[in-house]
């Protein structure tokens, strides 16, 4: 009995945000790009990709980049990996324009330029991109990409890359104070706070909801042009944190695209309350089409007094 009301339980929790499965709206097609990651994309794609099947608004195919280089290799292995290496990455040529929206999980080895051209022009003319917590570490010297994500962090940024993008006073404040980009205390729960109640990924959320134990990236910089932030989260000193609120959920538009930059999620631990899930869908499905048809789930189940759990199924 125990079993079955904790399987309603979890059931009712994903018909709150699979509504448009159930009235047969065509699905959307996500593409998530993984590969490489100082994160453990291995352990958090499988995830990604249930929490966005699970909404019923999308069909997601993955795209893995060839493998970095081994922290250590022995004596003649370097040259053998890198011809290796280099005939992998001349056959990694995912077609975005076959997909709404792109997830990347990625933050490793620079893409052949061909790869790059063709992304950029992808999101340029109105595809759709997700910014997955490390991703926004990726390519410190890609300015497109850095335009695209509004603010990133570790990989050099500095004061040169861009300000800091702080909430006080209830506005957006650009802090040019120098200094690295990027940094976090340890992992613990914290608060994330909607700040735009009217854009359509946070309509109709609960104002405030307790995030799972996860990294909580401060300091993040870069150009932040045409950025809006949707959600925040204090950065207690007690935790080591900035004492500002910091940017976790925001959108940018870069020519006719659409980011949705979600600096949640360091680890599948990270990932499993409810609050996390639903604006990780429905900011996808904004970023694939300007819209959101998935509704907002009840308020109890975004409490901001205790994480709210839906997990993944145990593997077969």
């Amino acid at each position: 009995m125990k079993t079955l009301q904790i399987f309603l339980s979890a059931g009712l929790i994903f018909l709150t945000f699979s509504c448009p499965s159930l009235l047969g709206a065509e699905k959307l097609k996500a593409l998530i790009v993984d590969g490489q990651n100082n994160h453990s994309w291995a352990t958090t794609t499988p995830v990604l990709k249930w929490i966005l099947e699970e909404s019923g608004r999308f069909a997601v195919d993955v795209s893995t980049t060839p493998p970095g280089a081994p922290k250590r290799m022995l004596p003649g292995q370097k040259a053998e990996f890198e011809k290796t290496s280099a005939a992998l990455w001349a056959k990694w040529r995912p077609n975005f324009s076959d997909y709404d929206v792109i997830v990347a999980n990625y933050a490793g080895d620079r893409w052949p330029d061909e790869v790059r051209v063709a992304f950029e022009r992808y999101v340029r003319n109105g595809g759709g991109l997700v910014i997955f917590h490390a991703a926004d570490n990726a390519f410190p010297d890609w300015p497109e990409f850095n335009e695209m994500i509004g603010v990133g962090g570790w990989g050099g940024r500095n004061e040169k890359s861009g300000p800091m993008i702080r909430w006080r006073d209830g506005k957006i404040v650009r802090d040019e104070s120098p200094g690295p980009g990027g940094t976090h205390g340890p992992q613990h729960e914290y608060v994330v706070e909607i700040r735009d109640a009217e854009h359509p990924i946070t309509k109709g959320l609960p104002k405030r909801w307790l995030h799972a134990i996860d990294e909580l990236y401060s300091k993040l910089r870069g150009p932040a042009k045409n950025l809006t932030v949707l959600a925040t989260a204090f950065a207690d000193p007690a935790k080591r944190g900035t004492g500002e609120h910091e940017p976790m959920l925001m959108t940018i538009a870069y020519g006719k695209g659409r980011v949705f930059h979600d600096a949640l999620g360091h680890a599948p631990a990270s990932m499993v309350d409810v609050g996390f899930q639903v604006t990780l869908a429905r900011g996808t499905e904004w970023a694939a089409t300007g819209k959101v048809t998935l509704p907002a789930p009840k308020p109890e189940e975004m409490s901001a007094d205790k994480v709210v759990k839906r997990e993944p199924p145990p593997k077969p």
